[in-house]
Order: C-alpha cells, then sequence, then structure tokens
C-alpha cells in the first residue's frame, strides 16, 4: 500500500486501539474458524481425502486450508495496524513478543492438555498413533513446525507456523520502515518462489515441517495491506472489494475445475496466488466497503463469534472427531448421514464449548496484560460482588416480614 504523510499526534496516539476501531476484521476471523469446523466435518465424515468419496456440491467445503492461509494474512494486518500509525515501529520488540505469548500461549496449552486427553482416552488424532512423550514436548514448546512428532491436534500445524511468524514480525517491520513495502515483498516472496520453481516439477509438495517459509508471504502481504489505514483518501476510496472478487476468482475457480486433488498437490502456489486477493478484502473492510458486508460483520452474532475464534479453532477438531469416530458410528450410517448428525451435534457442542473455554482461559488474558492486572481485576469483582451481596443482606433485613 502506498503510505499518506505521517498521521498527527492525536492520530498515532491513538494507534495503540485502532485495532479496536477497525469494524469487522473480528466478525471475518469469526467466520474464518466457523467455515474451518464445516471443513473438517467434510473432511473426517467422507474417506479418501483428497480424493473425498462426498457428493460434489460439498466441494464447496474442501478450501479448509485456505481458510487458514487467511488467519495468517488477517494475523500480519491485524498486528501491523498499530506500527502503520507509529511509522512501522513495533513498539520495542520484548514487550511485543511477550505479549504476544501472553495472549496467545495459555489458550494454546489449555487446548493442548484437552487434545492430549482426548487423543490418549477416546480418538488419536493422527494416522501415526496416539500422542507420545515427544508431542508433549513439542507442541509445549510451540516446535511442531520444525521437529515432527504424532500430533494430539490436526489443527495445531498453523500455530507453530505463527510463533515463527511472530518472532520474525519485527524485522519484517524493520524492512518496511527502512526500505519499503515493496523491498519487504521482495525480500520474501522472491526467495520462496525460487524455492518453488526449482522444486521437482516446478512443485514443491509439503511435508509436515517447514512450513513457515512457504506461508511467510502470505503473512506479509497481510502486514503490507495494513497500510491501507494510513493511505491517502485517493487509495483508501479505490474499489478494494472489486479487486478482491477479480483477484481470488482466477484461483478458486481453478481449484474447482481440477478438483479437491489437484488443489492439495498444489497447495504451495495457491496459498500464494490467493494472498493478493485477502488482502484486498481486508483492505476493504478497513475502509467501511462495501457497507452491507461491513454491517453483516459487526453484527452481535457474528462479532461474537469473532470473539471466541481462537478458542473455537483451538479446541473443534478433538469434538468433531469424537462425535464421528465414537458417537455417530452407534447412531446412524455413514457418509452423509453422518455428516448430517456431525453438523447437528458437533457444531453447535464445538462453539458451546469455545465460548466456555475462552471464559476461562482466552478473555482473562485479552483483558489484562500481566499476572499482577488479572489478580488485581478478580480482587476487585470479588470485592464489587461482596459489596453487593452486603448491601443485598441490609435492605432484606430492614423489610418487613412479609417482604422478606
Amino acid at each position: 500500500m502506498v503510505s499518506a504523510a505521517p498521521p498527527g499526534r492525536d492520530e498515532a496516539a491513538s494507534g495503540a486501539s485502532v485495532r479496536r476501531q477497525v469494524p469487522g476484521l473480528d466478525g471475518l476471523r469469526g467466520l474464518a474458524a466457523l467455515y474451518v469446523v464445516l471443513f473438517h466435518c467434510w473432511l473426517y465424515t467422507f474417506p479418501g481425502y483428497p480424493d473425498s468419496s462426498a457428493p460434489a456440491w460439498l466441494d464447496v467445503l474442501m478450501f479448509g486450508r485456505l481458510a487458514v492461509v487467511f488467519f495468517l494474512v488477517l494475523s500480519g494486518f491485524s498486528l501491523a495496524i498499530s506500527p502503520a500509525y507509529h511509522g512501522w515501529r513495533p513498539g520495542g520488540v520484548a514487550r511485543f513478543l511477550r505479549r504476544r505469548a501472553w495472549r496467545i500461549l495459555p489458550p494454546y496449552w489449555a487446548a493442548l492438555a484437552m487434545s492430549l486427553v482426548i487423543s490418549w482416552l477416546l480418538v488419536p488424532a493422527s494416522h501415526f498413533g496416539p500422542p507420545t512423550g515427544a508431542s508433549v514436548v513439542v507442541f509445549g514448546l510451540v516446535a511442531q513446525d520444525m521437529i515432527h512428532a504424532p500430533t494430539p491436534n490436526g489443527a495445531f500445524w498453523s500455530i507453530g507456523v505463527e510463533a515463527e511468524l511472530y518472532v520474525l514480525f519485527p524485522l519484517l517491520l524493520l524492512v518496511r520502515r527502512r526500505f519499503s513495502a515493496t523491498a519487504l515483498v521482495a525480500c520474501v516472496s522472491l526467495p520462496v518462489i525460487a524455492l518453488g520453481l526449482t522444486a521437482a516439477h516446478a512443485n514443491p509438495v509439503e511435508g509436515d515441517n517447514w512450513l513457515a517459509p512457504h506461508l511467510a508471504p502470505v503473512f506479509v502481504a497481510g502486514v503490507v495491506g495494513a497500510g491501507i489505514v494510513v493511505a491517502s483518501d485517493r487509495v483508501r476510496r479505490l474499489p478494494w472489494a472489486w479487486f478482491a472478487v477479480l483477484a481470488a476468482a482466477p484461483v478458486l475457480a481453478l481449484g474447482y475445475k481440477e478438483g479437491s486433488v489437484w488443489t492439495v498437490h498444489h497447495y504451495f502456489w495457491l496459498d500464494l496466488a490467493v494472498a493478493p486477493a485477502m488482502t484486498m478484502l481486508l483492505a476493504a473492510v478497513a475502509t467501511g466497503r462495501p457497507a452491507f458486508l461491513v454491517r453483516l460483520l459487526t453484527t452481535r452474532p457474528v462479532r461474537s463469534l469473532g470473539d471466541f475464534s481462537y478458542s473455537l479453532y483451538l479446541i473443534h477438531l478433538p469434538i468433531v472427531m469424537v462425535v464421528i469416530r465414537r458417537v455417530a458410528p452407534h447412531v446412524v450410517s455413514p457418509g452423509m448421514p453422518t455428516f448430517c448428525f456431525t453438523l447437528i451435534l458437533a457444531l453447535p457442542v464445538s462453539v458451546l464449548g469455545a465460548w466456555l473455554f475462552s471464559r476461562v482461559f482466552e478473555m482473562p488474558f485479552k483483558r489484562n496484560r500481566s499476572w499482577k492486572s488479572m489478580v488485581a481485576a478478580g480482587r476487585s469483582r470479588r470485592s464489587v460482588t461482596g459489596a453487593r451481596d452486603g448491601h443485598l443482606g441490609r435492605r432484606l433485613t430492614d423489610m418487613p416480614d412479609g417482604h422478606a
């Protein structure tokens, strides 16, 4: 994006809370998380993936991987909004990494514990078998993108990628600040494209590890796209939503035409190809257009879904697998009956479970920046509750017997 002149002092001072002033981002995150849940319901119901045995009309659900790519683009975009208002400075590397760890790790570790228990006692999450001691160490250290171990939760691969990208984020901002958005995109994307072109048949096939070098450009696309918040009015008025549609249409149409097998074997290029469209969609929402989409994304149900979307992403897969592998075989036939049963049972349980999970393991870490503030907030709530109860008790004591 082309940046305008630096913002004024008052505008810059609001940069720390600017993310909350961009309506629609949390709604997009919530809908993407919900789509991933639907993808996994489809994936584990019908055998043979990527040559799925599902009816063709359900192929609309085969792009679950691209929803995760969208998370990475959105993550880069959201994290870069405040630096964009501050001359692309991260506000202190140690402070940034500490806040990211505080925000991401506690719910992740809680979900890891839950996933380990389910994998050991009910349904292994991997064809390699139940998690091992190595799984506990590797996933506990968020090193699953670098070291292989049987996974306790198939959705955790992207958390390892995000962790690596968070470490790189201050360096990415440094390149953006010292040089330009174009230089940042070139530094990250050109080596990845060169790697792809030199692979066998110019098409790298992913293994279980080292996804971050490939996915770094999609994260950077989001970082660069955040420049829209400080762009000139001329740039902000551009039809970003239409640009996003035009950029995404060829990629999605190609995936539909070639089918899920081809799509899975060409994720390396599809991920890179779809990232600009995703970035332009975020730019459109950040500029408030189209208005109907922003209104939809800011409705209470969609916004609320976005509030606990991270929890939904973390815990939904073990729930879906328990329903499909353990519950459904005793109730319905394989195929479409199992898929419908999973939607009816696993989808609401995942959403409700994620909401409850977020109340305990996510929201306290979003509202408070340290253990000290969390303890103080807890004491404050207890004091308010105690004072309210005491006041109510005095009122009841003062009432005539007939009203007590």
